[in-house]
């Protein structure tokens, strides 16, 4: 008989050794260059996460770049700000591109930048010199230019809220030329030069007597430019009542403070607004924002206002799949998931946190899969019950209430494994930094991660089933190698749910994800 000790089974010896370390210090996969940057572009804000600062996160992004096609980050940016919605990566992309090739950037300037936000974002990446350049140059001039251009006076005038740069400061840096008296005369006013007060849009003439009376009704400017003076109740509802979708949502509470709410028909025109499907998908609202505003609004917002909010998570995921078979859904709660969703930034950091991501994105996919086993995980598996009958913001809640601990990804696996238990899919809501579970004796780079060992004796089992890694930080490592079963995905918006819905179906392998950006047009 052979030597037991050097020829015994192990299981999930077949799987592909782990070949690096993650932040945490556990082994993981090092994700292809192309999933790498897509997985930065979907998550990334370019702030201090748990376990990376955002220097770390901005050398790590630039020198992807630098191992991917100048197309692919083109189409990277165009995707994750389109349909990741996301802001500071593609802006930077865009910067990048303004050093690599310019040709593409004229190409997607235009859907990238598509706001004054984002413009402010590209210009300050470009003059802080962290791309190479510290001037805007011909080409970038000319399509802020145009950008400025292809904006009617009174868009251009809304736009003027927000620093850092001003949006005055971009008129001082570019020079756009103006094409009419109205515009010249605007772009004075902006940059404070002298210009002709008559010919300013009506708009700002209407902002500047309101300025300078006493009263009478207000211009319908941003409520930013509104608030330097004392507005009477009167005024905030109507403020409330024209209200964008987003802007409605972020002041909830300020309009409780301002006596909004005293007026019935306000609230009833509030309410409408917020759970309006129609408004919802054009406001491009991640999930989590909802259940951030339905957590922060406080006694004063009466409940019809609270019920909207509900409302509207519903539709916000109302594309998460029903998928034929048992599903798995193992939402992370571990220590670092407690950091917040887009990082530390001082003075401004998200009040959500990357626990109440996972924990949405788990109460979501059981309120749409009744059958769904919901096991949240730390160190182990985590006991829970949940109704899926709840809605989606009360499961959420119970979920990122949780204890926490160290994370263990392979607990999940390995719990399903000793209960022989079958399923079709399995989805990891996670920030894939596992390190309980890696062998810290012996020597590194001689074994699989225990997520891919436990996967592969899962599989012996379930041979046609499937694995979704949704990581929703910015980090080039994963838990589970990418291939025609296993699909790794970053991102907190709901086109999460699409890919997963898709690759679900089994008519997409590993790859999907980076396929659909290479397959973004422009």
């Amino acid at each position: 008989m052979a030597n037991s000790t050097l020829f015994q089974s192990r299981p999930g010896q077949l799987a592909p050794n782990a070949d690096t370390r993650n932040e945490a210090g556990g082994t993981a996969y090092t994700l292809p260059p192309r999933q790498a940057l897509a997985q930065f572009a979907a998550t990334g804000c370019l702030n201090g996460t748990y376990y990376a600062s955002a220097q770390t996160q901005l050398d790590q992004i630039l020198a992807l770049c630098e191992n991917v096609p100048a197309d692919f980050i083109a189409r990277t940016a165009v995707h994750c700000r389109e349909r990741g919605f996301m802001k500071d990566v593609p802006a930077l992309l865009c910067a990048i591109l303004a050093v690599r090739d310019g040709d593409l950037l004229v190409r997607i300037f235009d859907r990238v930048i598509d706001d004054a936000r984002m413009l402010r974002n590209f210009v300050q990446i470009i003059r802080s010199g962290a791309v190479g350049r510290k001037s805007l140059g011909t080409r970038p001039q000319r399509l802020v230019r145009g950008w400025f251009e292809s904006r009617a006076d009174e868009v251009v005038f809304r736009s003027s809220v927000g620093t850092a740069p001003s949006l005055a400061d971009i008129v001082k840096m570019t020079h756009p030329h103006p094409a009419t008296r109205s515009r010249e005369a605007l772009y004075g006013y902006l940059i404070g030069r002298p210009h002709d007060t008559a010919a300013l849009p009506r708009l700002v003439r209407e902002f500047e007597t309101w300025k300078s009376a006493d009263g009478g009704p207000l211009p319908d400017v941003p409520f930013q430019m509104l608030t330097a003076r004392s507005l009477n109740a009167d005024q905030w509802r109507q403020i409330a009542r024209r209200a964008s979708w987003q802007t409605t949502r972020m002041n909830l509470n300020t309009f409780a403070r301002h006596g909004v709410y005293s007026c019935p028909k306000a609230v009833r025109i509030i309410a409408d607004r917020l759970r309006s499907e129609h408004l919802v998908r054009r406001a491009k609202v991640f999930p989590y924002q909802l259940m951030a505003a339905f957590w922060n609004i406080g006694d004063a917002v009466p409940p019809e206002i609270r019920e909207a909010l509900q409302d509207a998570m519903e539709i916000s995921v109302s594309n998460v799949p029903r998928v034929r078979g048992q599903v798995v859904v193992a939402p992370d709660v571990s220590g670092s998931m407690h950091s917040p969703v887009t990082g530390y930034r001082k003075g401004s950091s998200s009040t959500v946190r990357c626990i109440d991501v996972a924990a949405l994105v788990a109460a979501a996919i059981l309120r749409q899969n009744p059958q769904a086993s919901v096991l949240p995980f730390e160190s182990r598996v985590v006991n829970v019950r949940l109704n899926p009958r709840d809605s989606v913001m009360s499961n959420a809640a119970a979920l990122a209430s949780l204890p926490t601990g160290g994370t263990n990804c392979s607990a999940v696996l390995a719990h399903l494994n000793a209960r022989k238990a079958r399923a079709d899919l399995v989805i990891y809501v996670s920030d894939n930094e596992s390190w309980m579970d890696t062998p810290w004796h012996g020597r590194f780079g001689g074994s699989p991660t225990a997520t891919m060992a436990e996967w592969s004796v899962f599989k012996q089992r379930n041979p046609a089933a499937r694995m979704v890694c949704i990581d929703i930080q910015p980090h080039a490592t994963t838990q589970a190698l990418g291939r025609d079963d296993i699909l790794n995905i970053g991102g907190f918006s709901d086109t999460v749910f699409n890919v997963i819905a898709s690759f679900a179906e089994g008519g997409v392998g590993a790859v999907h994800w980076t396929n659909e950006i290479e397959n973004t047009e422009f």
